[in-house]
């Protein structure tokens, strides 16, 4: 199992940040866009945000691809539909390329790492 994290900004309404959170909710979200995350391996997605950034998690299994979820949803129309609608709330890090939208995010720290690293330096 492997965790992904990625990074997006919405636009900084304060009325488009409330729909675009009222659009997640489980009785609004489309039920295809769900499907397609199940489909493709996504075994959790998670949205955090404060004010107007997003963080998203993923747990997915190690044989996960980002490319084959990227054609999978390029093909599906109910995700490019999706997707084109969220556009109106999103918006991209200063830093993104050119029609990129969520942005992986580096891990730089990890507690579970950490530890296991000093318990083998200490000969624990």
């Amino acid at each position: 199992m492997a965790r992904l994290c990625f990074a997006l900004d919405l636009n900084d309404r304060p009325e488009l940040i409330a729909e675009y959170e009222r659009w997640h909710q489980p009785d609004r979200i489309w039920p295809d866009i769900l499907q397609s995350l199940r489909s493709s391996g996504i075994e959790e997605a998670e949205i955090f945000r404060t004010h107007n950034r997003l963080v998203l998690v993923l747990e997915v299994p190690g044989d996960f691809s980002l490319d084959a979820k990227a054609a999978a949803d390029a093909a599906n129309e109910r995700v490019v539909a999706w997707e084109a609608m969220m556009w109106k709330y999103q918006k991209p890090l200063p830093w993104a390329r050119p029609g990129e939208k969520w942005i992986p995010m580096q891990r730089i720290f990890s507690l579970r790492a950490a530890s296991d690293s000093r318990l083998t330096t200490e000969g624990g």
